[in-house]
């Protein structure tokens, strides 16, 4: 029986073993819903107090609840290790660790050439490989294939090699990795059946293509089609308050038409691990081909400039009381990239802040989730508790976060000047609340009604 047989029998039986690589926002689900569904799994991390967190059978991440985790620990289904030596007895292995930028705005594949590294070391059964990370096209043969086959294994014969890009989206209530349907493409047509197989014992709907590449330009297609679309209404954003008009209105008003028209929102910029980085994937590898894509690097500028129009527009809102923002203190509302979570990832928040302190304001900061962040000179900063009387001595709060535990009508009656970059305050009326997106010159502020 040859290695793709058996490999399939083991699938179908749940009897192959299998590793998840990288036990963060991606690894982590994904490795406890393959559990949950008969295989025996190994998380596999080198972050010995995420590895000891879940030998605890606890979660460090909101979206995964303790229980299965702790239940599933205890009946041996899910064993996690800083241990590369498992993957000798590993059937199949699921690549899920960072990509990040570099300091110059280049792909870091640093992490999965690690992980390669280990995979060839350790390489005994001929496992099936899919990597999950979010990467250029071409990385999974590059990195995965090319390296393997140089030792003289042949892919679809003594090893097995997928693509299928990650698809989390943190805090999000209605879409999980069970839910969310799974784009897999492989290097040969038996690669493609054994991915398709394993997946499938999970995911309720998987998309088979043709090839890794288009798997891996498939992510970046979404990514890059939110980013651009993003910076266009922040630009918008950025029009309407020239031009004296709410643009939160506007995009209300345009989403009643039924057809042809897709509502995002300005914000900020931009955060999370995807948006901000994956466009810059597919704008370096095009640049490789001699293709240069205008609207990834516009789209990129525009994003990039939101935490500065941020910080501008709060001391134009100070100078209306008489007030520089050095030496004023600002309380910033929220530091997650989005509502109701505790991912701090590329998160526009942590540049306003720094921002902040460049201009030389006192700056604090409220989250709920998110209570701590490591700032740029390496020093822990703790979310302030919150306490509405002593709230009243900030001269500004600035909404970065709209988590929906805020009482936002409570934050609008201290009296202190507020600038909403995410709407949060719509519906509530009072003099001291100025939005991102309109004018400030059109509204007036209360010459003694606020907190000095």
């Amino acid at each position: 029986m040859d290695r793709f047989t058996a490999l399939q029998q083991k699938i179908e039986a749940k009897t192959a073993k299998v590793g998840v690589i990288g036990l963060g926002y991606v690894g982590l689900p994904l490795a406890i819903e393959m559990a949950r569904n008969g295989f025996t799994v190994f998380g596999i991390d080198l972050d010995l107090k995420k590895i000891e967190t879940l030998q605890r059978g606890e979660s460090y991440i909101r979206d995964v609840p303790n229980d299965p985790v702790d239940q599933l620990v205890k009946e041996g289904k899910f064993i996690p290790t800083t241990d590369y030596r498992v993957l000798k007895e590993l059937d199949a292995i699921s690549i899920c660790v960072p990509t990040p930028l570099s300091e110059n705005q280049d792909p870091d594949t640093s992490y999965i050439s690690r992980v390669v590294d280990q995979i060839k070391h350790h390489i005994q059964n001929g496992p099936l490989i899919t990597l999950e990370s979010t990467t250029y096209p071409g990385t999974t043969e590059e990195l995965i294939q090319w390296e393997l086959e140089r030792m003289g294994y042949q892919v679809g014969n003594d090893f097995f090699l997928c693509f299928s890009p990650e698809r989390v989206d943190p805090g999000n209530s209605r879409f999980s990795t069970k839910n969310t349907p799974k784009v897999i493409g492989g290097t040969t047509e038996r690669c493609l059946a054994l991915g398709v197989q394993l997946y499938g014992n999970f995911i309720h709907q998987i998309v088979p293509v043709s090839s890794t590449k288009v798997a891996e330009m498939s992510k970046l297609l979404e990514n890059t089609f939110r980013s651009i679309n993003i910076a266009f209404i922040n630009e918008m954003a950025l029009m309407c308050e020239r031009m004296g008009i709410d643009v939160w209105e506007v995009i209300k008003a345009s989403s009643t038409k039924p057809f042809g028209f897709m509502p995002f929102y300005p914000g900020p910029g931009i955060g999370g691990h995807c948006i901000p980085l994956d466009p810059m994937y597919l704008s370096w590898k095009a640049k490789g081909y001699r293709f240069f894509s205008k609207f990834i690097d516009l789209a990129q500028s525009i994003n990039n400039s939101m935490p500065d129009h941020v910080v501008y527009k709060t001391s134009v809102i100070l100078n209306m009381y008489a007030k520089s923002i050095r030496n004023s203190k600002v309380l910033l509302l929220g530091m997650a990239y989005k509502p109701d979570i505790d991912d701090l990832r590329e998160s526009p928040s942590l540049q306003v802040y720094e921002l902040f302190k460049e201009a030389g304001a006192l700056v604090d900061y409220y989250d709920p989730y998110a209570k701590t962040f490591v700032d740029q000179s390496g020093k822990e900063v703790r979310s302030v508790a919150y306490d509405a009387k002593a709230w009243r001595s900030y001269d500004c709060m600035v909404l970065l976060t709209n988590h929906s535990v805020f009482n936002y009508r409570e934050l609008a009656e201290m009296g202190v000047a507020i600038l909403d970059t995410r709407n949060a305050f719509d519906g509530i009326q009072a003099p001291h609340l100025y939005k991102l997106g309109t004018s400030v010159k059109t509204m007036q502020a209360p010459e003694a009604s606020l907190a000095i």
